[in-house]
């Protein structure tokens, strides 16, 4: 079984060439990927939910 990729938000934040508040306004519209917060408090992106995420912009 692979190992599920997870990135911390300031990776994703730097692939996606975006600041944290216009991350955050996406993320209030539904518009950004998936967030998953662990039990210490740190949120985590998933590499395949970015992937899916950025390729849905491909499609449009």
């Amino acid at each position: 079984m692979a190992a599920v990729r997870m990135l911390k938000l300031p990776e994703v934040l730097t692939e996606i060439n975006m600041s944290r508040a216009a991350f955050y306004r996406m993320r209030a519209r539904g518009q950004a990927p998936r967030l998953i917060k662990l039990p210490n408090g740190e949120l985590r992106v998933r590499r395949a939910d970015l992937d899916d995420w950025l390729n849905g912009f491909e499609a449009a």
